[in-house]
C-alpha cells in the first residue's frame, strides 16, 4: 500500500513516548485480515484497536461484508483507503506504530542502548534476529571488559621458580608458566603452548588441540597459587578440585598459543572452600571458560 511504503517515524525525546506513540494501533491488510476473521482469529481485534488498509479496491459488497464479520453497522473507507470507524490518531500512525513494535523487540534484549538506530521496513521477525545480534555483540564485549594486558616484555610477577615455590605440580603435569598479575581476589597466569608437548602426539595426530580438562586444570593451578598465597603458610596447604560448573569450551587452543588465563574469586574463602570464576583467552578470543571449586586442606 502507498499509504504504509510511504511512512516514516521517529522519536527523539523519550518523554513523549505514553502521549505520543504507546497509543498508536497496530494495523493490517484489508485480505490479511478478513482471512484471519475466517478462522476465527483476532476475535479481539476491531476498528477502534487497530487500523485495517485496503490493498486491493473495495466494492460496497466487499465493505458489507467485512462490517458484518466485524458486527459494525458502518464502515468509512478514507480517502487513503484506510477502513475506520474512528480517524486515524496520527497521519503516520502505522509507521509510529512500528516504531513501537520495534522498540519493544529491542526492549527483549534486557539492557538499555546508548545510540541511533535507523530500521527499513521493520518486522518482528527481524527486530528479534537484531535484539539477539547485538546481545551476543554486548555480551562478548562486557566479557572482554575483563581482558588482561599482557606484555611478554615485561617482568612476571612469579616466574617459573616462584610457581615450583607454591605449587606441588611438577614435569609433565605443571600447567602455569607465570604469573603477570595478582590483585586480593584474582590472579592472571600464563601458559606457553608448544608442539613439543607429549599430549599433541596424541591428541591429535595431524590436529594438535590442547585438551579442555587440561585447559580447567590449567585455571585450577592458576586459582590454587593466589588461594595459597593468601594463606600464612602456604607451603603448609594442599588445594583440591571439588567441582567445575558452567564449563564452556568456545575455540580451539593449539601449538604457538599463549593461554591468558584468569582467575577471579566468586565469594570469600571459608572454611577451607575456595570458588573461582576462570576464563582462558588467546589474544582478544575467549577459549574456554567455568566456576571451578576446590578446597584447600593443610598438609602438615
Amino acid at each position: 500500500s502507498p499509504v504504509v511504503n510511504k511512512q516514516f517515524a521517529e522519536i527523539l525525546d523519550i518523554r513523549t513516548f505514553c502521549e505520543e506513540y504507546a497509543p498508536c494501533r497496530t494495523f493490517g491488510f484489508f485480505s490479511e485480515v478478513e482471512e484471519l476473521l475466517d478462522q476465527g482469529l483476532i476475535k479481539g481485534g476491531n476498528l477502534d484497536n487497530a487500523i485495517v488498509i485496503a490493498d486491493k479496491k473495495l466494492s460496497d459488497e466487499d465493505i458489507k461484508r467485512f462490517s458484518k464479520k466485524l458486527n459494525i453497522d458502518k464502515i468509512d473507507v478514507e480517502e487513503e483507503g484506510i477502513l475506520s470507524t474512528i480517524p486515524l490518531k496520527y497521519p503516520n500512525e502505522p509507521a509510529r506504530h512500528k516504531l513501537l513494535d520495534f522498540m519493544g523487540d529491542i526492549a527483549l534484549m534486557g539492557m538499555p542502548i546508548k545510540g541511533r538506530i535507523i530500521a527499513k521496513r521493520p518486522g518482528h521477525y527481524a527486530n528479534l534476529e537484531f535484539a539477539k545480534f547485538l546481545k551476543q555483540k554486548a555480551v562478548k564485549q562486557k566479557k572482554l571488559k575483563g581482558l588482561p594486558k599482557y606484555d611478554p616484555t615485561k617482568e612476571a610477577l612469579f616466574d617459573i621458580y616462584d610457581i615450583l615455590d607454591h605449587l606441588p605440580h611438577r614435569y609433565p603435569f605443571l600447567m602455569v608458566d607465570k604469573i603477570i598479575e595478582m590483585g586480593e581476589d584474582y590472579i592472571v597466569g600464563i601458559k606457553n603452548l608448544t608442539f613439543n608437548e607429549q599430549l599433541f602426539q596424541g591428541h591429535f595426530p595431524g590436529n594438535p588441540i590442547f585438551p579442555g580438562v587440561l585447559q580447567m586444570e590449567a585455571l585450577a593451578q592458576t586459582g590454587g597459587i593466589l588461594a595459597l598465597k593468601l594463606q600464612n603458610d602456604p607451603k603448609g596447604w594442599d588445594t583440591y578440585f571439588l567441582k567445575m560448573n558452567n564449563v564452556k569450551f568456545k575455540n580451539k587452543a593449539v601449538p604457538g598459543d599463549t593461554l591468558i588465563m584468569k582467575m577471579k574469586l566468586i565469594e570469600p574463602i571459608r572454611r577451607g572452600i575456595v570458588h573461582m570464576q576462570g576464563t582462558i583467552y588467546v589474544g582478544d578470543k575467549i577459549i574456554s571458560e567455568g566456576d571451578l571449586m576446590a578446597q584447600i586442606v593443610k598438609n602438615k
